[in-house]
């Protein structure tokens, strides 16, 4: 099978795995579904990222996201919606960010 052979049937199949996404409504991987500042007056920002399979990470990330940032609270979720409570949690409603994400040093 020659290169562009091999891209065709990649992109079959990436139509496929897009098909099943919507049919599971999940999100593909690396799509950002969640993103807010802290504060007004803060630079933490707090983001959801999908992982494609259901799942996602919620984090609250520090500089210019999402080009040059530090990490400083991040845990993963199992469910993309569960993420976003956690995420519009923080962001909306004052909850500590150790109570929802656990010790930065765990």
């Amino acid at each position: 099978m020659n290169t562009k052979q091999k891209l065709i049937k990649l992109g079959k199949l990436q139509m496929k795995v897009d098909a099943i996404r919507r049919d599971l409504e999940i999100i593909s991987p690396g799509t950002v579904t969640f993103l807010a500042r802290r504060d007004v007056a803060d630079e933490e920002i707090v983001v959801v990222e999908a992982d494609g399979f259901g799942r996602a990470t919620a984090s609250i990330v520090e500089g210019n996201y999402p080009v040059d940032y530090v990490t400083r609270f991040a845990r993963g979720f199992p469910s993309e919606p569960d993420a976003e409570a956690a995420a519009e949690a923080v962001a909306f409603q004052g909850t500590s960010p150790n109570r929802v994400f656990g010790s930065p040093d765990a």
